[in-house]
């Protein structure tokens, strides 16, 4: 299950919040090979140069995209220091070789533990839940044009990475001053504020951050097994579940691509069509984008939108023009809503997104595609994002 490797690193390449990346080197077979290695500190300790550590090379050596690190699991010479002990006894990563001790945010030696055990509301505060991670910064970029002074928290899940440390996403964000705090749930760890559950996550946003409002998705490294219900997003549909018992305004952000080779991807993913439609049984609001404003510049200046047929081809795939994606979408969304659904249909223009994702402090990237190579996915998040600045204004 695991691939232990003894490794050595040779020097630091970069770092982020909690995390911090080097060049080192693999033993394996008789053999060193370079390859990039991710240290937690505050989990194992910060090696120096020409230290021999042991790396866990497991998806590495599968290849595996957003798992492509060796990860230190120890520093083989010299324990780190004991860390400062404190209060918190929420154990994170439970059970595992690298459990993990912090204080949740609800727990009894919090100094928020009386607050959030007579916490029971959201007050309408809008909860925009995306099945992706790659979707935060675009949201925020739709919130952020129209409502730039709102408060913001973002919810990790624990259906990707543990660690939110391992997001450069995050860490960018918070340095540009665009998301107020980060609260992790449930197994993941190493937000501003840990909770139990994503309903005490909920409740701490509104309750401790005081944000206005809230953004929830798992951690980077999406897993997904090709089949209708084997997917770690579909929690979307249990997070917009949580938000409505807790009297939140559920905003469902769709998963779109106008460039996934995978015809289940195409349009609006079955990711988001299952989590929403079969999983998320109390009513929310779905954005559904309006490209509409943006048919005249597809067709007079492609690349503006990303039509160009060589930044957005993927295999065989050319990216669909989105005069073609927005009926697309209309026909795969239209079960979500009466009178078979429960959802609420709600059409936002995206004119003027296109530049406030321009503008994002943070790169843009979902699935490997850029803002060019498949713009209608990040409008699409952007569009929601959009949404909840007006739920904020009409409050």
């Amino acid at each position: 299950m695991i691939l232990w490797r003894e490794g050595r690193v040779t020097s630091e390449r970069r770092e982020w919040d909690g995390a911090v990346e080097y060049e080192a080197e693999v033993y394996s077979d008789g053999v060193w090979t370079a390859c990039r290695a991710l240290v937690y500190p505050l989990l194992v300790g910060r090696p120096v140069p020409g230290q021999r550590v042991l790396l866990n090379t497991t998806a590495l050596e599968r290849g595996l995209g957003t798992g492509g690190y060796a990860l230190v699991a120890a520093i083989l010479d010299d324990l780190p220091p004991d860390p400062q002990r404190g209060p918190g006894h929420l154990v994170k990563a439970r059970y595992t070789p690298l459990q993990a001790m912090v204080l949740g945010v609800d727990e009894q030696e919090s100094q928020h533990h009386q607050v959030l055990a007579e916490a029971d509301d959201l007050f309408g505060m809008p909860v925009v839940v995306a099945d992706l991670h790659s979707s935060l910064p675009a949201i925020l970029a739709g919130l952020r044009q129209a409502a730039p002074s709102a408060r913001v928290a973002y919810v990790m899940t624990d259906g990707g990475a543990l660690p939110a440390w391992f997001s450069r996403t995050i860490a960018g964000l918070r340095h540009a001053g665009w998301l107020d705090t980060c609260i992790t749930v449930g197994q993941a760890f190493g937000g501003d504020l840990e909770a139990v559950s994503v309903h005490s996550g909920l409740l701490a946003a509104r309750h401790v951050a005081q944000v206005d409002v809230t953004i929830v998705s798992q951690g980077p490294g999406n897993l997904g097994t090709g089949t209708k219900w084997g997917f770690s997003g579909v929690q979307a549909g249990e997070v917009l579940n949580a938000t409505s018992v807790l009297n939140g305004r559920p905003v469902a952000c769709l998963r779109v691509s106008g460039a996934d080779a995978r015809e289940r991807h195409r349009g609006v993913s079955h990711h988001s069509l299952t989590a929403y439609g079969r999983v998320a049984l109390a009513p929310a609001d779905v954005v559904v984008p309006d490209f509409g404003s943006l048919l005249e510049d597809e067709r007079t200046a492609p690349a503006a939108v990303g039509g160009n047929p060589e930044s957005a081809a993927v295999g065989d795939n050319a990216a669909t023009p989105l005069s073609q994606l927005g009926p697309l979408i209309e026909r795969q969304v239209a079960g979500l809503f009466a009178p078979e659904g429960r959802h609420r249909e709600v059409r936002v223009g995206v004119d003027g997104l296109m530049d406030a994702l321009r503008e994002c402090p943070v790169g843009l990237s979902t699935m490997g595609r850029n803002l060019s190579a498949d713009p209608s996915a990040f409008l699409a998040a952007a569009a929601a994002g959009r949404h909840a600045a007006a739920l904020l204004t009409n409050s």
